[in-house]
């Protein structure tokens, strides 16, 4: 795709059913001259047709969640962490907290829904919505882990929260649990005789206590008040009574029907250049139910039109069906299924639901690798070896090897950032895009030029930025300068520097990179180290492996924006507290190994490392351990040398944006651990300097 200059932007706001299997066909047939961004409050998406099999303890947490991160790095997306508040369609910007707007050409929405009741005297504060689907399988997660007298009160009657109310049931039931379900008039009364009496049988078999015709006035910590004086015990209470519009909806100035987004026949709403569908959307000339199968149903057409709208191509309409199979969860390994007024039920439709819901989930999960390069018939003798077989690592991982540059640089090669004169530091620093978004991006290689000034003790003064742009039209160019601009800004300001210049350029894809300088009274160097002093590491390691995985598909999305967060975390703070270390740098490009050989050679001793000491980012290990491993890898082993006992993959790793590493006094070392984790850090005392030249891992 990047092949292309991009002239227009697509935003997806939300992370739904449709906009999944939108992104999965956008990674299969991209449209030249796109740029996609999804935005979501979180990295996955539930997906709602598991939740009640969630609940009830038939699948795991990964086996309902929609993995957006890799569906977007699949489609060549930049994925946006973060909820939206609003949009502008006058200057056509998406509102995130936290971050510049984002530009848009065109627009889709797909939130969903909550069952969020403001209304209700205390919910807020002691309910737990049934939606976002998210929020509540979290929720759930944690209460089940701690129940141990169980009792529960589910507001609303219908069949949503009948199917929550079964499922926590047989969750539960080793426990004894205490069920309610409360409805302001009828249970279950959008069911026909049969499949209502059916469902009322199997809500008695698990004990669940119904109370019908019963307004809710509050909700207690200990429970709920009802109207006429009762108070229901319970220590999980939640809110499954029908379906409400996230607030923000109501300020676009968009045509909605009972606050939901109204959309023609082809999904746009009263916005030609935007688009709505799935459970946010009201489709007015076929209204139906809020229900998933509309969504999925949905997502080929959403896809065409967006296509059509961003190309000048044709759009077509999209028709609904008139009904269609619901296949409702009993708790057990059993559901009830209904269409045209037909009734099923038994384990064989149990069956059928969790085969349908697994191939939806495989489709969104089983996504076809990256393709290796194309080699041409007759090539250079060496050119197979040098592409490898996997693309090359952004961030660090695209850095020249420490071994090289030692032998190329010599002397010269060693300290973070160089003295321009007493008393003032300079380093430069550039990255190669790890991450489609410029904001995040600019964040992570501030960060990480920033570092080598605060690994020598020093104080950020002024930085210049180079900007490499992908080719881009100058609307877009536009867009992403100003929040590439805004981002270094906002991060080298709380630095405590600022911006005095620059270049910018276009060029094959986006790269980032600062010329800063720095005060200081006393350079921390690498040399100074002495023996007996105490490794402290203020950030955990990994991320190399972490995002090499990403690249190929293979990481979760979680432990993606784990990972990312960390980067993005200041080492300003730990700088300060460490500002007495006897030797110190930045944990980067050459890891940790590396790191820590460049100290021992500069100071002329060597280093005992606890393994078991060094903290390690969500998911790195188990990564490693299937052989995960960014391109730098092999440099950064041939960079550090001999080291004595076994090592682990993940020493060698190449770190972007990473920690600090000091040699400390040992009779300070565990006060400094302390203020560096009252700080915020996940820091660690990971070894000692010796005497002896050698580093040992034991």
């Amino acid at each position: 795709m990047d092949r292309y200059p991009f002239t227009r932007d697509l935003v997806l706001i939300g992370g739904g059913h449709s906009h999944a299997l939108v992104l999965r066909k956008w990674g299969m047939d991209p449209l030249a001259g796109v740029r996609v961004s999804v935005i979501n409050p979180g990295p996955t998406a539930a997906y709602s047709g598991m939740l009640p099999g969630f609940v009830a303890g038939h699948y795991t947490r990964d086996d309902l969640d929609i993995d957006l991160v890799k569906l977007a790095r699949f489609a060549g997306a930049r994925f946006i962490n973060g909820a939206v508040t609003g949009i502008d369609r006058t200057a056509r910007t998406v509102t995130v907290p936290g971050r510049p707007p984002i530009g848009y050409d065109v627009l889709a929405i797909d939130v969903g829904i909550t069952s969020e009741m403001p209304a209700l005297d205390g919910f807020a504060a002691h309910g737990i919505p049934a939606k976002p689907l998210g929020a509540f399988a979290q929720a759930w997660e944690d209460y089940r882990a701690r129940a141990t007298a169980p009792q529960i009160a589910v507001i609303g009657g219908g069949v949503a929260g009948a199917e929550l109310a079964l499922a926590m049931a047989h969750a539960l039931r080793d426990r004894s649990p205490k069920l309610h379900l409360i409805d302001r008039s009828r249970a279950l009364a959008a069911l026909g005789d049969k499949a209502r009496h059916k469902m009322l049988a199997a809500l008695a078999g698990y004990g669940v206590d119904i109370i019908e015709n019963a307004d809710v006035t509050q909700v207690l910590p200990q429970g709920v008040l009802l109207k006429d004086g009762r108070l229901i015990q319970s220590d999980f209470t939640t809110g499954a009574a029908g379906a409400k519009p996230h607030d923000w909806i109501a300020g676009t100035g968009l045509d909605l029907q009972d606050g939901f987004i109204t959309v023609n026949a082809q999904l746009q709403t009263s916005d030609p250049m935007v688009f709505a569908v799935g459970d946010c959307a009201h489709m007015a000339a076929s209204p139906r139910p809020k229900a998933g199968v509309y969504a999925v149903r949905q997502a080929p057409v959403l896809f065409d039109n967006l296509r059509a709208v961003l190309s000048g191509g044709q759009m077509r309409d999209y028709s609904a069906q008139r009904d269609y199979l619901k296949l409702i969860s009993l708790g057990r390994k059993s559901a009830l299924a209904e269409k045209f007024g037909t009734i099923w039920q038994g384990p064989l439709l149990w069956r059928l639901k969790d085969r349908i819901d697994r191939k939806f989930m495989m489709r969104l999960d089983d996504l076809p690798a990256m393709p290796a390069p194309v080699m041409p018939k007759t090539a250079a003798l060496g050119l197979r070896e040098a592409l490898g077989d996997k693309p090359m690592c952004g961030g660090c991982g695209a850095k020249v090897g420490r071994a090289a540059l030692q032998q190329v640089l010599g002397d010269a090669f060693g300290d973070d950032a160089g003295q321009v004169q007493m008393g003032q530091v300079i380093t430069t620093d550039h990255l190669r895009a790890l991450v489609a978004d410029p904001v995040l991006m600019t964040q992570i290689a501030a960060i990480h030029a920033l570092g080598d000034i605060w690994a020598m003790g020093a104080t950020p003064q002024a930085a210049t930025a180079q900007i490499i742009l992908p080719r881009m039209d100058a609307a877009l160019q536009q867009r992403s300068m100003a929040e590439i601009m805004a981002s270094v800004t906002a991060t080298m300001s709380k630095a405590g520097a600022r911006i005095v210049g620059g270049h910018s350029a276009l060029g094959d894809e986006l790269t980032i990179g600062f010329t800063i300088t720095g005060l200081v009274d006393r350079p921390i160097t690498l040399a100074g180290a002495r023996p007996g002093d105490a490794l402290i590491l203020t950030k955990p390691i990994g991320s190399g492996t972490i995002m090499a995985a990403d690249m190929a598909g293979q990481a979760h999305g979680g432990d993606v924006i784990a990972c990312l967060d960390l980067m993005v975390q200041s080492q300003a703070a730990a700088s300060a507290i460490l500002r007495q270390a006897h030797a110190m740098t930045d944990v980067t490009g050459f890891g940790l190994l590396g790191h820590l050989r460049g100290i021992c050679d500069a100071s002329a001793t060597g280093a005992v490392l606890d393994w078991a000491q060094v903290p390690l980012m969500a998911g790195a290990a188990a990564l490693a351990a299937k052989g995960v491993r960014s391109t730098l890898f092999a440099d950064n082993q041939a960079g550090a040398g001999m080291i004595g006992g076994a090592v682990p993959d993940l020493a060698y790793d190449p770190q972007t944006a990473g920690g600090l590493l000091a040699a400390v006094a040992a009779k300070s070392a565990d006060d400094l651990l302390r203020a560096l984790t009252e700080a915020g850090y996940q820091a660690a005392i990971i070894g000692q300097i010796t005497q002896a030249p050698e580093i040992t891992l034991r």
